[in-house]
C-alpha cells in the first residue's frame, strides 16, 4: 500500500512562487516514476511534470521554464517548485506515481492541494 500526501499549496499573487511537497510512504519501490498533475476548474486533469528513477524529467509545455520537479530519495519526498505563477495555474495539484513515465500510466494518487493564483 502506497500513500502520497501533498502539502504546500495556497494563495499567491501572479508572478509569485510556491513549492509543493509530496511525502511518500509504504511500498514505493515499484514506483519508477513520480509526477505532478493538476485539475483546473472546468477542465480535465493534466500532467504537469514527471521525474523518473534516472532523474530524467518531463514537463508540460505550459510550465516549461517556470516549474521544476525534483525529489529527495532520502526523505522520500517529491517537490514541485513553481515560479512566475499565472492565474491559469490555479488548480488542484496532485502527486502521483507510476511504474513508467507515461501520463496515462499513473495510477497512484494523493488527495491534492489547492493552488490559487490571483
Amino acid at each position: 500500500h502506497v500513500q502520497l500526501v501533498e502539502s504546500g499549496g495556497g494563495s499567491v499573487q501572479a508572478e509569485g512562487s510556491l513549492r509543493l511537497s509530496c511525502a511518500r510512504s509504504g511500498d514505493t519501490l515499484r514506483l519508477n516514476c513520480m509526477g505532478w498533475f493538476r485539475r483546473a476548474p472546468g477542465k480535465e486533469r493534466e500532467g504537469v511534470a514527471a521525474i523518473g528513477n534516472d532523474e530524467s524529467t518531463t514537463y508540460a509545455d505550459s510550465v516549461k521554464g517556470r516549474f521544476t520537479i525534483s525529489k529527495d530519495n532520502a526523505k522520500n519526498t517529491l517537490y514541485l517548485q513553481m515560479n512566475s505563477l499565472k492565474p491559469e495555474d490555479t488548480a488542484i495539484y496532485f502527486c502521483a506515481g507510476s511504474w513508467v513515465c507515461r501520463w496515462k500510466e499513473f495510477n497512484v494518487w494523493g488527495r491534492g492541494t489547492q493552488v490559487t493564483v490571483s
